[in-house]
């Protein structure tokens, strides 16, 4: 039984009915207090803290349809700049596909920040790959000029200058943590695993992008229009444009705020209260990449080729354009990989335990969305792919 089936109510029900209601959750409770490792499942919506700080949000399970079916030709009349082989080289996209979430899933309420990754690392003593290969990550320098590296990358590395603590611009203990690798992001997944005696994880590919998709089958998560982006992620818009004059026209039509990463949960959720699902910084997800893997997608619970080279990686980041923020771009990078635009955000396995407390800022709206949506298919670098930014 999923949390969907009971959560809320009818709002005119009977006395009888509401007798009835009282006494499925009352046994319920029952049953999970008498079963030793059992316990009900929560309401979609319900947020929870761990011990080192990373706020979660419970993801009911449900389906949706996977991918994009816009052929280049529609694509080009919504961005006139990109180029029509950009456009072709989407086709790993489609075919669009039903899939199904059968389990409830705490996601990431935001993305893992700056300030929660130093606690894991001065906690576990783990040292970042930037760090330990002395190669270091990526980072911006205002004097650094692509056109002269070699491979005209729009930002200076590898340079043991540049790592998860300096990605060459100001960031607070508040803001997403980025130059850090699929590697690291699974170290600090295993050792939060161990500290609260439940399985941490990165999210499928599937799990990422029913929750960012939160109901919808629009472009963006808030909508098809580029207002609708501006308004809810930070992506490369005319802030910072101005840094990179070179792609201007390739920039969101307005402003979100921020030239470089943004403090995580500044700009309005989604439907389902997870905050830069879209922009900020590009997450790891769990999956190897596979180009043709949709067409041959089980469905129920995709779990990714069995094997791979490249791991996948998805939502944008706060220097991507707005052709590939759309919430169906895919993405990928070795798992060595650390570079300026990329972070993660973890998922959590199982209910609550005594570890966590209630986020109590966690909004009401949040949950009603859910139980309304869950089940509704129409309801919300070491080298970069493609050349995405």
């Amino acid at each position: 039984m999923t949390s969907g089936l009971i959560a809320g109510g009818a709002c005119r029900t009977s006395a009888a009915g509401r007798f009835v209601q009282f006494a499925v959750r009352l046994g319920m409770a029952l049953l999970a207090a008498a079963l030793p490792g059992c316990a009900a499942p929560p309401t979609p919506g319900t947020g929870l803290v761990d011990s080192l700080g990373l706020r979660f949000v419970a993801i009911a399970a449900g389906e949706f349809l996977m991918g994009s079916d816009e052929d280049p030709g529609q694509l080009a009349r919504v961005y006139p700049h990109a180029e029509m082989r950009r456009l072709r080289g989407l086709a790993d996209e489609a075919p669009v596909h039903r899939v199904r979430i059968t389990r409830t899933f705490w996601m990431g309420k935001t993305e893992v920040t700056v300030g929660q990754f130093r606690r894991f690392v001065q906690r576990s003593g783990y040292v970042p790959e930037s760090v330990r290969d002395g190669t270091g990550g990526y980072g911006y320098n205002p004097a650094y000029d692509a056109a002269r590296s070699p491979r005209h990358d729009a930002f200076e590395g590898r340079d043991p200058r540049y790592s998860w603590q300096n990605p060459g611009f100001a960031q607070t203990d508040a803001h997403p943590v980025v130059n850090v690798s699929y590697n690291d992001a699974l170290a600090m997944a295993r050792w939060l695993s161990k500290q609260e005696g439940v399985a941490y994880r990165l999210p499928t590919e599937a799990e990422w992008e029913y929750a960012a998709r939160a109901g919808t089958r629009t472009r963006y998560p808030a909508g098809d229009e580029l207002d609708a982006l501006l308004a809810s992620a930070n992506t490369f818009a005319r802030e910072t444009a101005q840094l990179w004059p070179q792609w201007r026209d390739e920039a969101a039509p307005g402003e979100d705020g921020f030239v470089f990463t943004a403090p995580v949960a500044s700009l309005a959720p989604n439907a389902w209260g997870l905050y830069d699902m879209i922009g900020n910084a590009w997450e790891w997800c769990a999956d190897w990449y596979g180009e043709d893997y949709y067409a041959r997608s089980p469905l129920d619970d995709p779990q990714g080729p069995g094997e791979g080279q490249v791991r996948v990686r998805r939502g944008g980041s706060w220097h991507t354009w707005p052709l590939y923020a759309r919430v169906a771009f895919r993405n990928w990078n070795t798992p060595q990989t650390r570079y300026v635009l990329v972070g993660f955000r973890l998922v959590r396995e199982g209910g609550a335990s005594a570890a966590l407390q209630p986020d109590q800022a966690q909004a009401a709206a949040s949950a009603a969305a859910q139980t309304g949506g869950a089940g509704s298919a129409q309801a919300m670098r070491s080298r970069p792919r493609r050349l995405a930014r």
